[in-house]
């Protein structure tokens, strides 16, 4: 892409944005009101090969990851994983004082542990439609508590235990991230519960006969970006707030429909499979039973 910047190392971050060279190649702490940007362009894009964890304040920026554009104007904790594309739109006008710490981890230092297995799973760094974790003062001071326990840690005489420390604080860290925004998702009662009912009258819609005759079954990435949502995102607040993941919501709406159809119309179990995008109405039959204890032609005898 034209005028992006990739970073591949810690490195090459540290020399662009006018620090001196980490301390530790593969682990870094930066003081964000110490980072300078060495061109005059209002806008920046780049590319890291590295996880940054960003609590900022004051930032005269406004940052895009994936599809949403928030500010800095208060605590905000922020998660960019490897290869995702950001862009920094810089305000010339304002001439604020940044503040906060970037934590900068190359995947190289998780290599061979625990958390290089499981890091994936942590969805505030998946999201394509990313929302920034706002931070109350409590929870602020917690975050850089651990942000300068890692800083000590490298900086003190490297030993066999080090490594392991490091990491520890790390998977610390996204714990209380974690439940932080769990936490979020439940003072924004009111949107997050508009959003849950937007997506089952979106979910609702979509089962209806020329639509599925025309589309099939909406799929989890259909349904997330109806709502200009990701589907890891789409699929934490649905779990949080009604204990099934996007895919369980499709499934339950799809054997009500087939239980409708069953009970109300002469078709086929053939027929009906086809309906709802089934190859073969054995694979129906099957995905029918395991949530009903009932194969669809036992269903429909007990309405004959």
């Amino acid at each position: 892409m034209e005028n992006t910047f990739r970073f591949h190392s810690l490195s090459e971050f540290h020399s662009f944005c006018g620090l001196p060279k980490p301390e530790h190649p593969l682990i870094s702490l930066v003081d964000y009101s110490q980072v300078h940007y060495p061109i005059n362009d209002s806008k920046l894009n780049w590319i890291q090969h590295f996880y940054s964890i960003g609590l900022k304040r004051n930032v005269n920026a406004k940052f895009k990851y994936g599809q949403q554009q928030y500010d800095f104007d208060s605590g905000v904790l922020t998660f960019v994983s490897p290869l995702q594309f950001l862009t920094v739109e810089i305000n010339q006008e304002i001439r604020a004082e940044p503040s906060g710490w970037i934590l900068l981890v190359h995947p190289d230092f998780l290599w061979n542990s625990e958390l290089a297995k499981h890091i994936h799973t942590y969805d505030f760094f998946q999201y394509e439609v990313n929302e920034a974790l706002f931070l109350s003062d409590k929870e602020e001071a917690t975050i850089v508590d651990i942000l300068q326990n890692i800083e000590k840690e490298y900086q003190s005489n490297i030993d066999k235990f080090s490594r392991e420390l490091i990491l520890k604080q790390i998977e610390r860290l996204l714990i209380y991230a974690e439940r932080f925004y769990e936490r979020q998702f439940i003072t924004r009662k009111k949107s997050t519960q508009e959003m849950v009912t937007r997506f089952e009258q979106l979910l609702s819609a979509q089962f209806d006969r020329d639509k599925l005759r025309e589309y099939g079954v909406p799929t989890v990435s259909f349904l997330a970006e109806q709502l200009n949502l990701s589907p890891n995102y789409l699929g934490s607040v649905l779990r949080i707030y009604t204990q099934q993941n996007t895919q369980q919501h499709i499934q339950h709406k799809m054997i009500e429909y087939a239980k409708l159809r069953l009970s109300t119309s002469s078709l086929s179990i053939s027929e009906i499979a086809y309906e709802l995008g089934f190859e073969h109405p054995q694979s129906f039959s099957k995905v029918f039973k395991k949530n009903t204890q009932q194969s669809p032609v036992e269903f429909r005898q007990a309405f004959q």
